[in-house]
């Protein structure tokens, strides 16, 4: 199925086709247009409407092995209607800024400890990173924070593309995840911070650091043996 969500990540609107409706109220698109969330990142939300105008609320979404699964607020959508998927652009804009912005905290700090990934979860408010730190030193963190802030007023593209597991595998700095590439099959996703950070990665992002705004670190906790968790928000860009 066409992940248009990955595709056409700047798209607000994608026309498609109810391909199946399961339970009345849980719909799969021919297309993929709303992100299903993964990764610490929460899915997209938004509506389907109709051709006639009717408007059908996007609760969750979730992804189903090839397809993903979206719920709505009420039965109606039938097989073969064709509707247009509009995106909660705040919501997705927002996320897309937080997860850019975890990805280059996360090579920054990897390049200065060697600290590998060990969860995360973005928010619409305040985003979180996990990190295998021995030490907990907030002002390595705070550092980070200054330094992925220069990066950011300077700007640096953004560009995702999908490699094979081989050609993951054969490039060690593809993956900072400390459990590893996921088992997904087919390519994955790499998202290229040029210059700077080449990640595996199955979300969406900006396409250019500027558009982040500027991170403000909010605190961090030691959740652990050697796990160190930092928390930050961010500023209109």
């Amino acid at each position: 199925m066409d992940a248009f969500y990955r595709t056409h990540r700047f798209e607000r609107t994608c026309a498609t086709i109810v391909r199946a409706v399961q339970n009345e109220q849980e719909i799969i698109l021919e297309s993929d247009c709303f992100y299903p969330g993964g990764g610490g990142q929460p899915c997209d939300l938004g509506i389907l409407r109709t051709g006639g105008g009717a408007e059908y609320a996007v609760l969750a979404v979730r992804h189903a092995g090839e397809h993903s699964i979206l719920t709505v607020d009420r039965a109606g959508l039938h097989p073969g209607d064709p509707v247009t998927a509009v995106i909660d652009w705040e919501r997705r804009s927002t996320l897309m800024r937080m997860h850019t912005a975890a990805h280059l905290l996360s090579a920054i700090i990897a390049r200065a400890s060697g600290a590998l990934i060990t969860g995360n979860q973005l928010g619409l408010q305040r985003s979180r990173i996990d990190f295998s730190l021995e030490h907990h030193d907030p002002g390595v963190l705070q550092h980070a924070i200054e330094d992925a802030n220069a990066h950011i007023s300077k700007g640096a593209p953004v560009r995702a593309n999908l490699l094979t597991r081989e050609e993951i595998l054969s490039d060690g700095a593809c993956s900072r995840l400390a459990k590893g590439l996921p088992e997904t099959p087919g390519p994955l996703q790499v998202i290229t911070i040029e210059g700077l950070d080449r990640q595996v990665c199955g979300g969406t992002h900006v396409d250019d650091l500027r558009t982040i705004g500027t991170i403000i670190f909010t605190g961090t906790e030691n959740k652990g043996k050697n796990n160190r968790r930092m928390y930050f928000e961010l500023s209109s860009p």
